[in-house]
């Protein structure tokens, strides 16, 4: 009955309404990238494109996916989103698993807990970290973009707050009993539950290493070892063409905007292309550990 109230009709309509339109001013604006970057440059630089490309042309892309240092910094990207993702889920998991654990068998948690949710709040600077990783010797490598930021606080504590109240523990009982140890357990039960925590996670972190545009320019002194936040912070905000090797005068013969245009878009497409497929454990995930049963 209350799936058919007249109240409930009216709110389904104006939430169906609501995130309708929500979309779609999500939507144009990348509509509007995609348009100006499939048009010719008269129209581009006059700001006559709207939501369809005017004159139509693929030059620009060509230009884009032409351009060998555009293509390395992709793949750099990529590279490092992978890596970075990847080391980030397994440290953050382990720990996550190590600090669910009750105070009787994991004696110090609190304290562990307590000094991770301090150094989320405080922090010892750029100047300090930058020190660090210079004294590693890790600048001007991979190492330096994906391993300081390797332990995100704040996700560990969304995965930790899952293992705590979504993996029954009779199950890790039943598995010690049987004789089965941490390492098993983790892979074995704790993870093929959590998969909607990992993806959340995972997630998160994807997008933030792939957005990541300032320890590059920090980190990196090669411009080649740029990946491609970096690169189009380079080029396309502070409008500097000599440290990437790009000939200005060619990109200003196809329009500046247009060529702008499809390496913004290129650049938003790998996540928005990813996204869809952990849909379905995203939705499940943002309300981690929010219900115990």
């Amino acid at each position: 009955m209350f799936h058919r109230s007249r109240s409930y009709k009216v709110f389904s309509i104006c939430n169906t309404v609501f995130l309708t339109l929500l979309g779609i001013v999500c939507i144009l604006p990348l509509l509007h990238i995609l348009a100006v970057s499939f048009s010719a440059s008269a129209p581009a630089n006059a700001n006559m494109v709207r939501f369809l490309p005017i004159d139509f042309t693929v030059a620009a892309w060509e230009q884009t996916l032409g351009n060998n240092n555009f293509l390395r910094a992709l793949w750099m990207g990529v590279y490092r989103t992978v890596l970075g993702t990847a080391i980030s889920l397994g440290v953050i998991t382990l720990a996550a698993y190590s600090l669910s654990k009750e105070d009787h068998e994991f004696r110090g948690r609190k304290l562990y807990v307590y000094s991770l949710v301090f150094i989320m709040l405080f922090n010892g600077g750029l100047i300090p970290t930058y020190m660090l990783v210079q004294n590693l010797g890790l600048i001007n490598t991979i190492w330096a973009l994906v391993l300081p930021g390797a332990v995100n606080v704040f996700n560990l504590i969304l995965l930790l707050n899952f293992f705590r109240t979504g993996v029954p523990k009779s199950l890790e009982e039943a598995a010690l009993i049987d004789g089965a140890g941490h390492f098993r357990i983790l892979f074995k039960i704790y993870l093929p539950i959590s998969l909607p925590a990992l993806a959340t996670v995972g997630l998160f972190t994807m997008v933030g290493q792939w957005n990541s545009w300032f320890d590059g320019l920090i980190y990196l002194t090669d411009s080649t070892m740029y990946p491609l936040s970096t690169f189009l912070q380079t080029v396309i905000v502070q409008n500097d063409f000599s440290q990437i090797n790009v000939n200005p005068d060619e990109v200003q013969a196809l329009s500046e905007r247009t060529v702008r245009s499809a390496q913004i878009f290129i650049g938003a497409l790998p996540i928005i292309l990813v996204y869809p497929f952990l849909q379905k454990y995203f939705v499940k995930g943002i309300v981690l550990g929010s219900v115990k049963e």
